[in-house]
């Protein structure tokens, strides 16, 4: 695998606070795209206890915010040219099936690489939160509140749209009935520990609580960092992922490579396209 992509995704590579960069990853995508930043924190810490790396063992899911590669690939492709990005969304297509591909396995890799970004996986998490909360909000016809996000986030938008559309007609109805197969995968979450089947405004505020409880538990003020100091700990231009970074990376390796010029070769071919396209900027 090529290399230059690595050496921004890998949190191990950045010096500094681990938490502390997290922390103002969150901060910083939360100001770009206004989706609110205790949602975040409490979504991040409980899908992977805010370790930028975590990885599922039943699935492909990965980094803070556990994308799976699907999911991941369809927020690159749709927002990863606002961040710098072009050359990761510009390799994504949609097969006739609907699933996203990359052409070439390598970069897709390095596509899928950028989930253990910490900068790079939060303003993704939040751009695709502020997607389901304009969705929930012209379906509902109110605000939708961090807890809906996060219910947008387990059952998915047209799983939340329908339970979030319920409970705002009938909040002491059962759920289990109308997310019956959602029910049997998630006991816990329907029914309580004596079998009794969960109202809708039970589970909502369960989850309510539940954020509340991962964005307190972190404790203390957090630390907002300005540009130059949540800079410091990444290579240059990190926070944005700039095409010229990944030239310099890349020129860098391939000049300890003898034999670039004997053949064409992906790797060349990707910096030049990268170099084309730090011109514009």
């Amino acid at each position: 695998m090529i290399e230059f992509v690595s050496a921004f995704a890998d949190i191990s590579a950045a010096s500094g606070s681990t938490g502390n960069r997290v922390t103002n990853a969150i901060a910083m995508a939360s100001r770009r795209t206004g989706v609110d930043f205790s949602y975040l924190l409490g979504q991040a810490k409980i899908e992977s206890s805010l370790n930028p790396t975590a990885r599922a063992s039943t699935s492909s899911a990965t980094g803070l915010y556990q994308f799976i590669d699907q999911s991941w690939l369809a927020v690159i492709d749709k927002h990863g040219s606002q961040y710098g990005l072009g050359w990761a969304s510009d390799a994504i297509s949609r097969s006739s099936n609907g699933r996203y591909q990359v052409a070439d396995p390598e970069l897709r890799q390095q596509i899928l690489d950028l989930r253990k970004h910490p900068e790079t996986a939060s303003v993704m998490a939040a751009q695709h939160a502020a997607d389901n909360k304009a969705y929930l909000e012209s379906k509902l016809g109110r605000e939708a509140e961090p807890v809906d996000l996060y219910l947008a986030h387990f059952l998915g938008v047209g799983g939340a749209t329908k339970f979030l559309s319920v409970h705002d007609r009938a909040p002491e109805a059962s759920a289990a009935s109308l997310f019956p197969s959602a029910a049997r995968a998630n006991r816990s979450i329907f029914y309580d520990r004596s079998g009794n089947a969960r109202s809708f405004s039970e589970i909502r505020d369960r989850f309510a609580a539940k954020l509340q409880k991962s964005s307190d538990s972190l404790g203390g003020p957090v630390q907002y960092a300005d540009a130059s100091s949540a800079a410091a700990s990444l290579p240059s231009g990190a926070r944005t992922v700039q095409p010229a970074d990944y030239v310099r990376i890349e020129t860098q390796r391939l000049s300890q490579q003898p034999d670039v010029t004997v053949r064409p070769q992906p790797q060349t071919a990707r910096l030049a396209y990268l170099m084309l396209a730090t011109l514009g900027r």
